[in-house]
């Protein structure tokens, strides 16, 4: 205990985001971390699993009961971290107990009265002990929050923010974080829209949202500390939202039609029912996927008063979404462990306190990738608004063709590509080219906010028309012959852009995901030797039933 190393006790280990914290903390060589729950057992398998990876790592066990935590003097905590949740209706006896033994103290919670009454429950203890009490430090409000400090750096008013959050189906489901929406699903909300305060029912409004790299997910209004630190933090003028969503519509949806239950006051909570429900989301989990993400959108006007778009997307792989709330945590608490919090402890939430990347950097080493977009929304031509600031770095031959303001041709060659059989009918009745080098035309024609695309393959041709989705100002959608509608996002490419598949659509029903042919697509111009100022696209679709649908690529000038 005397060997240099910080203590660090986390509560709530064996949970599903303190499993996670505890490995982030566990690569830290300077600290020594307690893992505290209530079942030993649990705690002794998790620290046999963490010794496997970090070996190195100094773990104990320790059972305690934050509800009862009458052994935490005992531990020598330099720190306490609360992951247990859930904190909706808890008082602040806890964080109170660790200022009292007179350590730091930090929780994932998102429980909005808890945070809201906070700071003035426990700030002049936190300062009297000179230890910080940092609350929030997860997904809302801390993530969130770090996202727009970046978003909107520099701008001179934000007019509206609009946050949400969408595991997979398939992730973990601990009891606690379903008893914590089932808590405030169908209750009166105080919610700040159309610039003032009005009240609306929680996970009412069910919409579908766009998630960088996820598609349309169902979401619905949330109570989350942001609902009160948003505006306050960032004087918004009209709508201040966060919103949360299920994978599965059927998921989704259903908890919407419960949750009218409780607003027509036939039950007075949905709490009993979270075993159930849990059971049930178990049950048809395998019909949606491992992927989850969060986006943030904001709007106002940038420095130059403009008017600007912004947004930030995170999206998780392979399971690993559950990793994203305890990244805050993991970056405050190794802010804390350098010194590096500004001013005096105290008692706040964990706004302000560590930027966006410190926050990413613990997420480092996971299939989960980020993207921050910005665009003013009257530029003229369909990329150069969507691609925004980095449109300007695009090279010349791309910028001219796709700059929005007239007709412009390209010729020279593409080679085609394809699998036999049905694939091969595919292209015939598109107009795709066959195998084989063809002379290439290509007409671009600017239409009102899209364009129109003529793509010639020697006696084919193949006609599309690209314009923005009208529910979605980050994204666009391709059409061509028939009835079915691609959906993109566009990305900077070293060179050019790249196309993103963002979803798809049979006239107006959207269509899943797991369904859909893989696109991959870009145009680019090579700089440095191999640069020759010739405009290039590469397109790519393929099926896991069918194989390869088409592909073509060419070089145009």
């Amino acid at each position: 205990m005397n060997d240099g190393r910080k203590r660090i006790v986390l509560v709530g280990a064996s949970g599903v985001f303190g499993r996670r914290l505890a490995a982030m903390i566990a690569r830290w060589p300077d600290v020594v971390l307690v893992l505290a729950a209530r079942d030993l057992a649990k705690l002794e398998a998790l620290a046999a699993d963490l010794a496997k990876t970090r070996p190195a790592a100094g773990i104990e066990v320790a059972r305690l009961d934050r509800l009862d935590p009458k052994g935490l003097a005992a531990l020598g905590a330099w720190a306490v971290v609360d992951a247990a949740g859930p904190f909706q209706g808890q008082d602040h006896a806890f964080p109170r107990a660790v200022l009292a033994v007179r350590a730091h103290y930090l929780d994932l919670a998102d429980a909005r009265d808890f945070v809201a009454g906070f700071e003035t429950a426990l700030d002049a203890e936190a300062r009297a002990a000179k230890r910080w009490a940092i609350t929030g430090a997860s997904s809302t409000p801390a993530l969130s929050h770090a996202a727009l400090d970046a978003m909107t750096a520099g701008w001179t008013r934000i007019d509206r923010i609009e946050a949400a959050i969408s595991p997979g189906a398939r992730a973990p489901r601990g009891l606690s974080v379903i008893r914590a929406i089932l808590a405030w699903a169908g209750a009166p909300l105080r919610v700040f829209a159309q610039g003032r305060w009005t009240t609306r029912a929680g996970w009412s409004d069910p919409r579908l949202t766009a998630f960088p790299g996820l598609g349309c997910r169902w979401t619905s209004l949330a109570e989350t500390p942001d609902l009160d630190l948003l505006p306050a933090r960032f004087h918004v003028r009209r709508d201040a939202i966060f919103r949360a969503g299920l994978e599965l519509p059927i998921l989704h949806l259903g908890l919407w039609a419960l949750s009218l239950l409780r607003r027509a006051r036939l039950i007075s909570s949905l709490e009993p029912l979270a075993v159930l429900l849990g059971e049930a989301a178990g049950w048809v989990a395998g019909l949606g996927s491992d992927r989850g993400g969060m986006v943030v959108n904001a709007e106002g006007l940038d420095a130059d008063g403009a008017r600007r778009l912004a947004r930030w997307g995170l999206w998780a792989e392979a399971g690993s979404g559950p990793h994203t709330p305890a990244a805050p945590a993991a970056a405050t608490l190794r802010a804390l462990l350098d010194g590096g919090l500004d001013g005096e402890p105290r008692a706040t939430p964990c706004v302000g306190l560590v930027d966006l990347d410190a926050m990413l950097h613990e997420l480092r080493d996971l299939p989960i990738r980020t993207r921050l977009e910005s665009q003013r929304p009257d530029t003229p031509g369909l990329f150069p608004r969507l691609l925004g600031e980095a449109w300007t770095a695009q090279p010349e031959v791309v910028r001219h063709a796709h700059a929005g303001l007239a007709p412009f041709t390209l010729t020279g060659q593409a080679r085609g590509r394809g699998a036999p059989g049905l694939p091969a009918l595919v292209r015939r009745l598109q107009g795709l080219p066959p195998a084989g080098r063809h002379v290439t035309t290509v007409t671009i024609t600017p239409m009102a906010n899209g364009e129109r695309w003529v793509r010639r393959f020697g006696e084919r041709t193949f006609a599309s028309t690209i314009a923005p989705a009208r529910d979605d100002p980050w994204t666009f959608e391709e059409t061509a012959a028939g009835a079915v509608t691609f959906r993109f996002g566009v990305a900077p490419y070293p060179g050019g852009f790249s196309w993103t598949f963002e979803g798809w659509r049979l006239g107006p029903i959207p269509l899943p995901r797991a369904w859909a042919p893989r696109i991959r697509a870009r145009t680019f111009s090579p700089s440095g030797k191999h640069g020759d100022g010739a405009y290039r696209f590469r397109v790519l679709v393929a099926h896991p039933w069918l194989g390869l649908i088409f592909g073509y690529a060419g070089r145009l000038s």
